[in-house]
C-alpha cells in the first residue's frame, strides 16, 4: 500500500514543479514583454526629449542667437546664395540666353587659364607680391609687438599705440594718394634728394622696380599697428612668474623673448598665417589697381584686376567666373595643407 502510494505522491510533486516552472516562464515572458514595451516606448520619447532639449537651448540662447544672426545673415545673402552663379564658369554665358541655357562647355575656360600666357603670367605676379607679403608684412605685426610689450612707460606705450592704429582707418585711396604726393616726379621725395644730395628725379611710380616694395611698405603701414592688437592679447594672458624665475636664472631680455615670450604667441602665429595663406590669392584689388599705370602694369597686374577687366571691362563673364573658382579652389588646398602641418607639429590648428 505504501510502495503504491509513494509513485503518486512523487508524480504530483513532479506535476506541481513542472505546473511552477511553467508559471515563471509565463511571467518571465509577460515581464520581459512589458520590458520591451518600456523600453520600446523610451526609445520613442528619446527624439521628443532631444526636439525639446534643443528647442529649451534655443530659448535659452536666444539674445546670443539674436546677436549672430546679422553674421549668419551676411554669409548666407553674400555668400552662400551667389554660389548658384558658379555654373558661368561650365558654360559660355550669353545673357539673352539667361544663366542655366547658356551653352555648355564643360572645363573649356579652365583649360584656358593655363593655356592662355597673360593668365601665367598674372598668377605669377600674384604669389610673387602674395609671397612678399608673407615674408615682410606678416612678421611687421608681431615685431612692433614685441617692441611694445618691452615699453614700461604705460603712458608712451598706450600713445605709440593710438598712433600706430590710425593708419588702419584710413582708406586705401588716401594711402595711394599719399604716396603719390610724396613719391611723383616733383614729389616732396624727389625735391629732398635733390636738394640735398643733387640727384635727379627717381621715378618710383612708373619704374616697375619699385612698383612691388611700394605695396608691401604701404601695407606695413597701414596694417602693423592694427594687427598688433591681437599680438598684444595674447602676450597679455603670460604668467609674469614665467619672466621672474627666468631673471633669476640670469636670462637677458632676448632670453626671455625667445623662451617665453614667442612661445607664449606660437599658437596665436600659427592661426594666423593659416588664415593669411586662405587669403594668398587676395592681394588687395584696390591698393593695386590705384597704382598701376601703363609702366607698371606687367609686374603688377593680378587676378583680381584681371578678372576686373575681363568681367567687367571686356563682358567674358565665364572665363572672369572660371578665375575666380580657380582662386578659391586653391585658397582651400592652402588652407586645408597649413593647417594638416600645424597640427603634425603639434599645434591646434582651426579645424
Amino acid at each position: 500500500m505504501n510502495a503504491a502510494v509513494a509513485p503518486d505522491n512523487l508524480r504530483n510533486r513532479q506535476e506541481q514543479t513542472g505546473q511552477k516552472q511553467t508559471e515563471q516562464r509565463k511571467g518571465l515572458l509577460q515581464l520581459d514583454t512589458t520590458t520591451r514595451v518600456r523600453h520600446a516606448g523610451r526609445l520613442q520619447a528619446q527624439p521628443d526629449r532631444a526636439r525639446g532639449g534643443l528647442a529649451r537651448k534655443i530659448w535659452k540662447d536666444r539674445y546670443l542667437l539674436l546677436i549672430g544672426l546679422p553674421g549668419l545673415l551676411y554669409f548666407i545673402v553674400y555668400k552662400y546664395i551667389p554660389m548658384a552663379g558658379l555654373v558661368l564658369a561650365f558654360n559660355d554665358f550669353n545673357p539673352f540666353q539667361g544663366l542655366f541655357h547658356s551653352p555648355w562647355v564643360g572645363f573649356k575656360h579652365f583649360q584656358t587659364i593655363f593655356e592662355n600666357k597673360e593668365v601665367v603670367r598674372v598668377l605669377w605676379n600674384t604669389f610673387n607680391i602674395s609671397f612678399l607679403q608673407i615674408v615682410f608684412a606678416f612678421p611687421a605685426p608681431i615685431i612692433l609687438a614685441l617692441m611694445l610689450n618691452e615699453v614700461r612707460n604705460q603712458l608712451f606705450k598706450r600713445l605709440v599705440q593710438s598712433i600706430v592704429y590710425l593708419p588702419h582707418f584710413l582708406s586705401w585711396v588716401v594711402v595711394v594718394g599719399i604716396c603719390v604726393v610724396f613719391l611723383k616726379g616733383n614729389g616732396l621725395v624727389n625735391h629732398f634728394l635733390k636738394d640735398t644730395f643733387g640727384m635727379e628725379a627717381i621715378p618710383f611710380l612708373t619704374d616697375p622696380a619699385y612698383f612691388k616694395p611700394l605695396l608691401i611698405a604701404q601695407v606695413i603701414w597701414k596694417e602693423a599697428g592694427w594687427g598688433t592688437i591681437i599680438f598684444l592679447a595674447a602676450l597679455a594672458g603670460v604668467n609674469p612668474q614665467l619672466y621672474e624665475a627666468a631673471i633669476v636664472d640670469g636670462a637677458g631680455r632676448w632670453r626671455q623673448i625667445w623662451h617665453i615670450t614667442l612661445p607664449a604667441i606660437r599658437g596665436t602665429i600659427v592661426i594666423l598665417l593659416i588664415l593669411r595663406l586662405g587669403s594668398v590669392m587676395d592681394v588687395g584689388f584696390e591698393q593695386i589697381y590705384l597704382m598701376l599705370n601703363p609702366f607698371t602694369r606687367e609686374v603688377g597686374d593680378v587676378l583680381d584686376t584681371y578678372v576686373y577687366v575681363k568681367g567687367v571691362q571686356k563682358a567674358d563673364y565665364s572665363f572672369a567666373t572660371a578665375v575666380g573658382l580657380f582662386k578659391g579652389l586653391v585658397s582651400l588646398v592652402l588652407v586645408t595643407g597649413a593647417n594638416y602641418l600645424a597640427k603634425r607639429f603639434g599645434e591646434e590648428g582651426m579645424f
